[in-house]
């Protein structure tokens, strides 16, 4: 969650050792140097009902990577949870891409292949989210992708619709976990100044669409049987070639991450489970790993642990009964740290999302718009192949060759969203909240004009529209939801926001079932529903540019 810095004089970032590059990123005001009981006592006293104790660690740590700066660590960071990025929008479009030549040689109801894919990725979000706040963000962050590469390649030789469907479900279980891990992971290691860059990693997210239709295209396009009449499967082998070369992708990302790169436990987690020992080595690798060398000492975290102890004390005399509640809740002393071991598996991280009224307000506006855009967007995207070969057959073109054609343009058009995005959240006017109302909003209108396509070529030029300010929709949601809330409930609080949005995915091939796909009505729903999710978009009560995430 990000919150206003301590009431303290600002200070440059060249003071705390900026290069020449980060002067050039977007304007962010670091503290000045106070002690950490000092600042323990400014977040007291500012009467914040977020755990002051934890609140100031991560201050401390945040302003260690600050001190670090964008080095090799994050810059790899960037390539690495560009994956996941990657993933998590290939995936959707490779299950739309399988639907017809599936249908013809399986002769099944297409809609069940769009369920068993929102229903896979649900669980997945809901357990990598959760499990990442309990017991760390590596692990999630390189199984998700081998169980996503695994299980598409046994996908591709699937002998009946029943096994095709079981499976993709079974690598949405791994497709699922990105957003809720990687999104974690890389904002928790790089330094406040560019937590912008988060948005900008949506520009992988566009480039899974591409490289999906790409390979599609020659494979499926001239590997494919011509109609479900005459359909057997050696002549319809373009799907399987397809699964075969996604997968092995997958897995081939996951050994880059697993073997060529070592992800150290993010700091804040370390430091929220009582560990700052480990939490201080990890941030001073880093900053080794990058060439510097970080002030941060372990002492600098005790000494919030001693100021609220003696905070508590000071109490004593009064309430003796508030002493042993307060401290437990502080997170100091054996007895709390057997306390939190034991409770691993409770609601806390939950609760913890609700702590404060505004927080409330701001995680239950997330959860409505993640639900909405879950349902708009697979309506859409999802069944999109079906909804451009029949206008296109309107229009005279609705050819195979014509129909990828379009999806790869529609892929391209949507690159620049990302760089977009990272340019509009750091406008004075706009920020994240704007950003992310207008860019949602206007990608609504693209689908309400989209209808009114007389022509193949106008058609095109509308879901141009929609690709690019979807793009920039996508970048910013999926930066500003881990930046609104704690690191301690940052897992739980995205895999609770993309459990909504994979429930309402998974009702959209039920609209698809009872709605004829051939007309406009589930535009009409798609588009109500972005319209609505962007006016909602405007009551977010916090704005995360220019304040570091905690």
């Amino acid at each position: 969650m990000s919150l206003p810095p301590p009431h303290s004089p600002p200070r440059s970032r060249e003071s705390v050792g900026s290069t020449e590059s980060e002067k050039l990123a977007p304007s962010f005001v670091v503290e000045t140097k106070i002690t950490p009981i000092e600042r323990y006592d400014i977040i007291n006293d500012e009467d914040s009902t977020l755990d002051p104790v934890y609140t100031a660690k991560a201050r401390i740590i945040g302003d260690a990577l600050q001190e670090i700066g964008m080095g090799r660590y994050q810059w790899y960071l960037f390539f690495l949870t560009g994956f996941g990025w990657f993933s998590d929008n290939l995936w959707p479009v490779v299950t739309g891409l399988l639907l017809p030549p599936t249908i013809n040689e399986f002769q099944y109801q297409g809609a069940w292949l769009k369920f068993a894919q929102a229903l896979g990725s649900l669980v997945g979000c809901a357990f990598w989210g959760i499990s990442s706040d309990i017991w760390g963000r590596r692990w999630a962050f390189n199984l998700t992708l081998f169980i996503t590469g695994v299980f598409a390649m046994a996908a591709g030789a699937s002998s009946n619709a029943t096994a095709l469907c079981a499976l993709v479900a079974a690598w949405s279980v791994g497709v699922g976990g990105n957003l809720p891990v990687d999104s974690a992971v890389f904002l928790e290691f790089v330094p406040a100044s560019h937590q912008y860059l988060l948005t900008v990693l949506s520009v992988w997210w566009a480039i899974g669409q591409l490289v999906g239709s790409l390979v599609a295209w020659p494979l499926i396009a001239d590997f494919s049987c011509a109609s479900a009449s005459d359909c057997p499967r050696s002549s319809n082998q373009g799907w399987r070639y397809f699964l075969y070369a996604m997968g092995g992708l997958m897995t081939l990302l996951f050994f880059v991450r697993f073997l060529l790169f070592h992800l150290h436990e993010s700091p804040k987690f370390l430091m929220s489970r009582g560990r700052d020992a480990e939490a201080v080595d990890v941030v001073r690798q880093v900053a080794r790993f990058n060439g510097k060398e970080s002030s941060l000492t372990l002492d600098m975290l005790e000494e919030v642990d001693r100021a609220a102890a003696e905070r508590e004390q000071a109490k004593e005399a009064k309430v003796q009964q508030v002493k042993v509640v307060v401290k437990e809740a502080r997170g100091t002393g054996v007895k709390a740290n057997l306390r939190r071991k034991l409770s691993v598996l409770s609601l806390d991280h939950v609760r913890g999302l609700f702590a404060t009224p505004k927080l409330a307000v701001s995680t239950t506006i997330l959860i409505i718009i993640w639900a909405l855009i879950g349902l708009a967007f697979p309506l859409y995207n999802g069944f999109i192949p079906y909804f451009l070969a029949t206008r296109g057959a309107d229009f005279g073109d609705g050819s195979v060759y014509i129909t990828y054609r379009n999806q790869v343009i529609l892929s391209v058009v949507g690159l620049p969203g990302a760089l977009i995005a990272g340019w509009m959240v750091e406008l004075p006017h706009f920020g994240r909240k704007g950003t992310l109302a207008t860019s949602t909003i206007v990608t609504g209108v693209f689908l309400f004009a989209a209808t009114t396509a007389r022509t193949s070529n106008a058609l095109l030029g509308w879901n141009c529209g929609y690709s690019v300010t979807s793009n920039v929709m996508y970048g910013v949601l999926y930066a500003i939801t881990p930046e609104l809330f704690p690191a301690k409930d940052r897992g739980t609080g995205s895999a609770l926001v993309a459990s909504a949005n994979h429930i309402c995915g998974a009702l959209a091939p039920i609209v698809a079932i009872y709605a004829n796909l051939t007309t406009s009505v589930p535009i009409y729903v798609a588009g109500a529903a972005f319209i609505l999710g962007g006016l909602l978009a405007f009551g977010l009560p916090f704005e995360p540019r220019g304040k570091a995430s905690i």
